[in-house]
């Protein structure tokens, strides 16, 4: 469910037309909803409830310092994954014992400045970076908690780029390895590992892969009870899909059904890290009509978002549903299905104008014959858009709008030209 939908042929954002934002702010723009965040928000705790979890929403996904207050206000936590996200976790007012910090790559000033927030938990990837992680606690005279990243071998049946289950990833530590990770590691004071973390990738379909790989983790964590060592915090990660096409994702209450049962009664803290399945359907990347052309047997719509506006379909291949912001006279609502085609429309590709072959939106869609001057709408784009967007070409970002009800603001101003030079520093 999302606050998007179309009233009288003109689609609105809660209570304010998007084309009023487009024409008032420009093209592109990303466009938030605040309804839609608090309610994916409000599902996931509502369906948990009876773990009692720590939510710490992933950052990584949708990081604007405003949506970050705004999860704040609803008790969310944060997962961290740079020092800058750290950074604007602090921006937001976030908790630091309900942050964080996951990533294969930490470096030593990153380290050090997690420990000088008082961050909740450092998620360790390998037997070196606790090594290190230990040292810099020890230098700076304090003892931190830490989870071990387990990678539990698990096809999560994702796309491969975001696939972490399985043994051969980069991330975290197999089962095997992460026994003996505790008996070497389990009794450091400095660093003190009595939390597991998962996270089997994104976006995850079913509930399936999280039950088996809950329950090998779980079996797991039996054996190291039995050795001695104290295990408090389970965090199962995020992972949980968005409805990309209406209706193709379960609800929170879905997976909450499956999982919950496993970790009843075993007086466990649970931290889960949504992020997609919160913000995702949040947001929509509005994009103007600047050309419309054929090439060969193809026909164009060059609009003026790109790959650097929106990378998924480049980079995944991901499809996003596309349509007009304002409907053609007669024409009811569209479902938002990736196959939906307009009565007399024509086969289109949505292409950018960076120079790369690569640069689409959507490839072969069925839209209504569109004009020089028409407002295109991409869905679900509220989870890694702007976040993966960037200057290539020279292009400056778009801007970020949030709405609430009525009223709306901007959160990012439009990049200008001077904001693309401002960091290079030259000589006269």
């Amino acid at each position: 469910m999302d606050y998007f939908a179309y009233r009288n042929g003109s689609l609105f954002c809660e209570d304010v037309p998007v084309a009023d934002i487009a024409t008032k702010v420009g093209t592109p723009v990303y466009v938030y909803s605040a309804a839609t965040l608090r309610h994916h928000y409000g599902r996931i705790a509502a369906a948990f409830a009876e773990l009692s979890p720590m939510i710490c929403y992933s950052i990584k996904s949708l990081s604007n310092v405003h949506v970050l207050r705004l999860l704040r206000e609803l008790g969310s936590g944060f997962d961290v994954v740079s020092g800058g996200e750290l950074v604007r976790a602090q921006a937001a007012g976030g908790e630091m014992s309900k942050v964080v910090f996951a990533g294969v790559a930490k470096t030593d000033a990153e380290i050090r400045q997690a420990i000088d927030a008082g961050i909740g938990l450092f998620n360790i990837e390998s037997e070196q970076e606790f090594e290190n992680v230990a040292r810099l606690c020890r230098q700076a005279g304090r003892s931190m908690r830490a989870a071990l990243r387990v990678n539990p071998d698990i096809d999560p049946k994702t796309h491969r780029y975001t696939s972490t289950g399985k043994k051969e990833s980069k991330f975290g530590v197999d089962i095997e390895r992460a026994e003996r990770f505790f008996q070497t590691y389990g009794r450091v004071e400095s660093l003190r590992l009595d939390a597991i973390h998962l996270h089997i990738g994104s976006p995850i379909y079913t509930a399936d892969p999280y039950v088996e790989a809950v329950t090998k983790t779980l079996a797991m964590m039996e054996r190291l009870r039995g050795q001695g060592f104290v295990i408090r915090t389970l965090d199962i990660g995020g992972g949980f899909a968005a409805d990309y096409e209406a209706g193709k994702s379960p609800d929170a209450a879905t997976y909450a059904a499956a999982i919950v049962p496993l970790l009843r009664g075993r007086g466990l803290e649970v931290i889960l890290e949504p992020g997609r399945s919160i913000n995702a359907n949040a947001g929509v990347l509005l994009a103007g009509v600047l050309y419309v052309k054929q090439g060969g047997e193809r026909n164009f719509v060059i609009v003026d978002a790109a790959m650097t506006d929106l990378i998924r379909p480049a980079l995944y291949g991901s499809e996003h549903f596309v349509w007009p912001a304002k409907l053609a006279a007669g024409e009811t609502s569209p479902p938002r299905q990736i196959s939906h085609e307009a009565p007399g429309g024509v086969k289109v590709d949505v292409v950018g104008g960076v120079c790369e072959s690569s640069d689409f939106l959507a490839k072969d869609r069925t839209l209504p014959p569109m004009q020089r001057g028409d407002l295109l709408t991409i869905f679900t784009a509220g989870a890694y858009g702007f976040v993966m967007s960037n200057q290539y070409n020279s292009r400056p970002r778009a801007a970020e709008v949030l709405v609430d009800g009525t009223a709306w603001r901007v959160i990012r101003r439009r990049e200008t030209y001077e904001d693309i030079l401002a960091a290079e520093i030259t000589k006269e």
